[in-house]
């Protein structure tokens, strides 16, 4: 089976005899080779639906005795294409500002280096990613980083099981796009089926990268010096991870980047305090559409787009390093 031709089941449909196969993610070994040592080597959870990648950044000072409840916690969810990779520089940044924090980053299904599960990529299927993890870690509650499609799983998760959220900040989260807004072709690849799978991830690809893919020509030698080059993992991942795509077009139709509305309205209320953080260029969310489902403590990082937590990174770490200290 190709890459191209995987097709994963869609929620509600009866089970596959491949569902307890999942399709294995690349080495890390490989994945390192291209893009250096910025991450932590690799810890593995294996878990019913595949083997799970994630990343410690451990604390390298006692916490604080001046505070009641220092912050110890702290789990970063990554959005759709991009794996844990993309947060790392936000993740360092906010580790040397809390020394005394236990980072985690986690590769989410289909990404990094965990495999793709063949079943429906729905949000239950990364709530229980999210819960495994946390059970492995020994953790009771954790304070949440959640960006884009990773901020819908953290507002989704949280109204599912608050009493497993401290605090959270989504960063330009997906989740309140409306399916309504595609024409009737768009909303048909979203629903996929016979004879439009290969038109419906040419288009998936292309609203999620805005345009074409376009690796920058010196991405090698800005890996060299330590960047990270979100458009050279993502084109990586599609050559080397052979569920890579599978799982981004079942996230798209299905893990929740869009009309969450009421599970966001819920987080809300759940009394969790929060965080939003856009760029005031973000045309996926706006800060109305926070407002409307109750998410009140918005920020926004003026002249910037979606992309706000890989090119804004000082402004975000202040951002989240004032949210965090008043909690």
């Amino acid at each position: 089976m190709s890459n191209a031709s995987i097709v994963l089941p869609r929620p509600g449909t009866a089970k596959s005899t491949d569902a307890l196969r999942s399709i294995q993610a690349p080495s890390e070994a490989a994945f390192v080779a291209t893009f250096g040592n910025l991450l932590p080597q690799a810890l593995y959870l294996p878990t019913p639906n595949g083997r799970v990648a994630y990343y410690e950044l451990p604390p390298s000072s006692p916490a604080p005795t001046d505070r009641t409840r220092p912050i110890s916690r702290v789990l970063f969810v990554h959005g759709v294409q991009t794996p844990a990779i993309g947060l790392q520089p936000l993740a360092s940044a906010l580790s040397s500002r809390f020394p005394y924090v236990q980072c985690v980053l986690v590769d989410l299904w289909g990404h990094g280096l965990t495999d793709t599960p063949f079943v429906a990529h729905d949000p239950a299927l990364f709530h229980a990613l999210l819960e495994a993890l946390m059970v492995q870690l020994g953790w009771e509650d954790a304070h949440f980083v959640g960006y884009s499609f990773g901020g819908s799983t953290t507002a989704t998760f949280a109204a599912a099981h608050p009493e497993r959220v401290a605090s959270m900040v989504l960063v330009a989260p997906a989740g309140l796009i409306r399916a309504t807004q595609f024409d009737e072709l768009q909303r048909s690849y979203l629903h996929g089926g016979e004879g439009l799978e290969e038109r419906a991830r040419a288009w998936i690809l292309e609203l999620l990268e805005g345009g074409q893919l376009i690796v920058p020509s010196d991405w090698k030698e800005r890996v060299g010096r330590g960047e990270v080059v979100a458009e050279a993992v993502r084109d990586w991942q599609m050559r080397e991870h052979a569920g890579h795509m599978a799982s981004v077009v079942g996230i798209v139709r299905d893990g929740g980047v869009l009309d969450k509305h009421a599970e966001f309205a819920e987080a809300a209320k759940k009394g969790i305090k929060g965080l939003c953080i856009l760029g005031e260029l973000d045309d996926l969310c706006s800060v109305q559409d926070l407002h409307n489902v109750g998410m009140r403590n918005v920020a926004v990082v003026p002249q910037v787009g979606h992309g706000v937590v890989r090119e804004r990174v000082p402004e975000v770490v202040q951002l989240i390093e004032e949210f965090w200290n008043k909690l």
